[in-house]
């Protein structure tokens, strides 16, 4: 079965679009594979950040000034 796609218009900086274009020649891959690519490794990255909150929602609360203290007595900062 063939992959259904969406037309959208999307407007880029002339400098990107170009860059794009060059990437598209280099890579013999389309301008929309590599937009489509990029879009999905982003949405990907936030789904992971989402997920680790969800993780971490039990953890207690911290305040700042404990932080600082915590990254003072181990020697970061």
């Amino acid at each position: 079965m063939a992959t259904v796609t969406k037309r959208a218009t999307v407007y880029l900086d002339p400098n990107l679009h170009r860059a794009l274009r060059i990437k598209s020649i280099e890579t013999s891959r389309s301008m929309s594979e590599l937009v489509n690519n990029a879009v999905a490794l982003s949405l990907a990255e936030d789904a992971e950040d989402l997920a680790a909150f969800d993780e971490r929602g039990h953890e207690p609360l911290l305040t700042f000034e404990d932080a600082l203290k915590e990254l003072r007595r181990y020697g970061r900062i």
